[in-house]
């Protein structure tokens, strides 16, 4: 079963258990099967492409779902796709689910509901794992269409394109979709999800193998963007989004709750000035809330246990090294700091 079709957490959402169910007999971490995966397109078996039909879920806690939501900024689908936020601190129930506790009454005000499980089921009654974000939602039938957090961010870049406003960058170019693709697969196994298995290891030999994966990984990737502005070159694409979002949790969620403590990102010579230039750039930062990454990741994360832990919210790390002044641009040759304007 390919990786890259598993789903946002850990402990499995049950009707009645919520016993652990994506651990593997040797104790390394195998995240679940999303659930809903019916591609958006313009044939008769896909999902159909129309304003205001879909609501995007999401939190601002989660990677997965910031990914989604960075790359429906850039180009412009804000007003076509509306946006429902849970809140990052998981509610204390005998399930893993989401809340929509920062909302007036505490239900989403189009679905008019409280928890994310609540569209999953009404989708599929008889949905026994987590409720995943991100998922989209038709409105009209209040039914979840899909959670493919995979090729969600695609299928924006592509056959949501006569909605991109006039302006939007192309995440996606075709010319180079085959090598976003491979190192897409790349990232996702030994980083995104890499931080996961290390996090959610349940046995040192499972631990130090993904520990191991992931800082080889990030160490060939600093290497690589010695020379290179971005990964594909002068210019953001999907990559970089998809990359982004756990490098922007490493230092202050991953390093410390995932056991991830060999090297923080700022430490690194070109990934700690990639990673500003991103944050720096619209659609990047201002969709980054660290202090939901820190409640979740920290206080709410959900741990194969049922004892209620007393848990300390972190006071740093010192947000000032996100506005430091990242001098990327210096060895492009698109000398301009920002590559996406508005």
């Amino acid at each position: 079963m390919s990786e890259k079709n598993q789903s946002c957490e850990i402990a499995p959402q049950q009707k009645v258990s919520s016993k652990a169910t994506e651990i593997r007999a040797d104790g390394s971490f195998n995240r679940q099967v999303n659930r809903f995966t019916t591609p958006f397109g313009h044939q008769p078996d896909e999902l159909p492409i129309e304003e205001g039909r879909y609501r995007l879920l999401w939190t601002a806690a989660c990677p997965w779902a910031h990914r989604a939501v960075i790359v429906r900024k850039i180009l412009g689908l804000e007003n076509t796709i509306s946006l429902g936020t849970a809140s990052p601190l998981r509610p204390k129930l005998d399930r893993v689910d989401w809340e929509f506790s920062l909302d007036e009454n505490g239900v989403d005000p189009v679905l008019g509901i409280q928890y994310v499980s609540e569209i999953y089921l009404n989708t599929d009654p008889e949905y026994t794992g987590r409720p995943t974000v991100p998922v989209m939602v038709d409105v009209i039938k209040g039914e979840a269409v899909n959670n493919d957090y995979f090729k969600l961010t695609n299928y924006f870049e592509t056959v949501w394109s006569p909605y991109h406003k006039s302006n939007a960058p192309d995440l996606y170019p075709e010319q180079l979709r085959a090598d976003i693709d491979a190192l897409n697969d790349v990232i996702f196994r030994d980083i995104n999800n890499g931080v996961y298995k290390c996090g959610f290891a349940r046995s040192q030999e499972a631990y130090e193998d993904s520990f191991h994966r992931l800082f080889s990984r990030l160490d060939e990737l600093d290497q690589r963007l010695s020379s290179n502005r971005f990964l594909h070159g002068d210019y953001i694409t999907d990559s970089d989004v998809r990359l982004f979002t756990t490098l922007v949790r490493f230092d202050a969620a991953y390093y410390t709750a995932f056991n991830t403590n060999r090297t923080l990102i700022r430490e690194f010579p070109n990934l700690s000035g990639y990673v500003r230039d991103l944050f720096q750039t619209p659609g990047f930062g201002d969709t980054t809330d660290f202090d939901a990454i820190k409640k979740h990741y920290h206080l709410s994360i959900t741990i194969f246990t049922d004892k209620e832990d007393v848990k300390i919210l972190p006071k740093g790390p010192d947000l000032m090294f996100w506005n430091a002044d990242h001098e990327r641009h210096k060895i492009s040759k698109n000398k301009e700091k920002f590559i996406i304007k508005y």
